[in-house]
């Protein structure tokens, strides 16, 4: 992170840059220096952007993952769900040719 700057840090460096630059390239050095703050947010904000992009990636992925798994589940459960059901016309079945056989005899 930044260091903390108070009003005197600031007031030194300003000093000591009109001191180093003078006046006059003053100006022109501290556009520059904005120049290069500007760029230097700007590629961290699309360092922060793509590294936000892989994370909504990887979370879309372990959704399609959990989506694919709960699918595989439901055509676990719907087999299951036929077996029960064939099951039953076999129990009636049975259940209605043992009571017709029983009416027979």
């Amino acid at each position: 992170m930044l260091p903390q700057f108070g009003l005197s840090e600031f007031l030194l460096i300003g000093v000591v840059a009109l001191i180093v630059v003078g006046p006059k390239d003053l100006p022109l050095m501290m556009r520059r220096l904005g120049q290069w703050v500007g760029q230097a947010k700007r590629m961290a904000n699309e360092f922060r952007g793509a590294f936000d992009d892989i994370a909504r990636q990887a979370e879309l992925d372990e959704l399609r993952k959990e989506i694919e798994d709960l699918k595989k589940n439901n055509q676990l459960e719907q087999a299951v769900s036929d077996l029960k059901d064939a099951e039953r016309e076999i129990n009636t079945s049975v259940m209605s040719s043992e009571t017709s056989g029983e009416r027979q005899t």
